[in-house]
């Protein structure tokens, strides 16, 4: 089982940045795959980047590509969400995952979730 939190979240003004992590508990960390996953005030939960259990291969929603980089530590048990040249669009509650699972990851069938931390950009 994983156990997962995240922090980083916070206000920050349009075209700034903000690095989000999700520490995971236990070992075996590197057999998961990450995801994160946002959800705005009033809208579904969407997905926004994912990254792969060993390969590190990584999916972006096309709406975030160029702008945000999913990354992962092993050695650490922890994912990482860089989050650059925000907008007020990506205002929403993140919430990173975990599944072993190779596949599906574009999708919100996953095992573990985190609490959520709030991301808000001003204009």
């Amino acid at each position: 089982q994983v156990q997962l939190a995240e922090s980083g979240g916070g206000l920050v003004q349009a075209g700034g940045s903000l690095r989000l992590s999700c520490a995971a508990s236990g070992r075996t960390f590197i057999d998961y795959a990450m995801g994160w996953f946002r959800q705005a005030p009033g809208k579904e939960r969407e997905f926004v980047a994912a990254i792969s259990p060993y390969h590190s291969t990584t999916y972006y929603t096309d709406s975030v590509k160029g702008r945000f980089t999913i990354s992962r530590d092993n050695a650490k048990n922890t994912g990482y969400l860089q989050m650059n040249t925000l907008k007020p669009e990506d205002t929403a509650v993140y919430y990173c995952a975990a599944k072993a699972s190779s596949y599906g990851l574009t999708s919100p069938q996953y095992h573990y979730w985190g609490q959520g931390t709030q991301v808000t950009v001003s204009s």
